[in-house]
């Protein structure tokens, strides 16, 4: 096996373990109505083992993000539910990072094998990217609407430093992944209630507040930098 295949294995076994993953149906036990259907069975366990309860939630989430499979959102709300939406944010953030960082690690093994030099596009995107690395980082990472996966192996191949990666991916997930288990956690609570869980239910200012939160994430980095651009167009 030569240097370049040897760089991409690691990259290649995490995504074939992300494709395994998704095949696998196991998305399919964090869906909202089979969540609330076992809702009893699950707090009961939990109150049981506590510990290994919130680490085998931890790692499976940290594998998930690790592997770059999507809809890793399903995971997230469902430790809003079950751990409510401080404890649940706390523990997804832990994964985030562990998780985020081994595919990022692996990307940046696997690009680092290249000998030939990147096509002219390729290289003005880098030269960009490294002159305002900590703007691009940020805004890359507080856009929600783009995969995880897709935008941590674009961070490596951009060759985002360890240390803006890992800050980057703490703040800017950890403001999505309070939201998001926010919106469990008011589902949780809604269902606890007695409450159908329907679309009218979602106007519930424990779940709506969320998500006018995360409509605001999607938009903000866009408004940053048309403002940024005004202002350097105006000085």
């Amino acid at each position: 096996m030569n240097r370049r295949w040897r760089a991409l294995l690691p990259l290649g076994l995490l995504l074939l373990g992300g494709l395994a993953f998704f095949a696998s149906g196991t998305f399919d036990r964090f869906e909202p109505h089979r969540l609330l259907a076992d809702e009893g069975h699950l707090r009961t366990t939990i109150a049981a083992h506590p510990f290994m309860a919130r680490f085998l939630y931890s790692a499976l989430l940290a594998v998930a993000i690790a592997t770059g499979v999507p809809g890793t959102i399903v995971i997230v709300l469902a430790g809003g539910l079950l751990f409510g939406a401080v404890q649940g944010t706390a523990l997804s953030s832990v994964s985030l990072v562990l998780g985020s960082l081994a595919l990022y690690l692996a990307s940046r093994y696997a690009f680092a094998a290249g000998r030939r030099a990147p096509p002219a596009l390729a290289q003005r995107l880098r030269e960009r990217f490294a002159a305002h690395p900590v703007t691009y980082t940020l805004a890359l990472r507080f856009v929600p609407v783009v995969p995880l996966g897709a935008m941590t192996v674009a961070l490596a191949w951009l060759r985002c430093p360890p240390w803006l990666f890992i800050g980057a991916t703490w703040l800017g997930g950890t403001v999505s992944l309070f939201v998001e288990s926010s919106v469990g956690a008011g589902v949780g609570e809604t269902f606890a209630a007695g409450q159908p869980v329907s679309a009218a239910g979602l106007l519930d200012e424990r779940i709506l507040l969320p998500l006018a939160a995360f409509a605001v994430l999607t938009v903000l980095p866009l408004a940053v930098r048309t403002l940024a651009a005004r202002l350097r167009r105006r000085s």
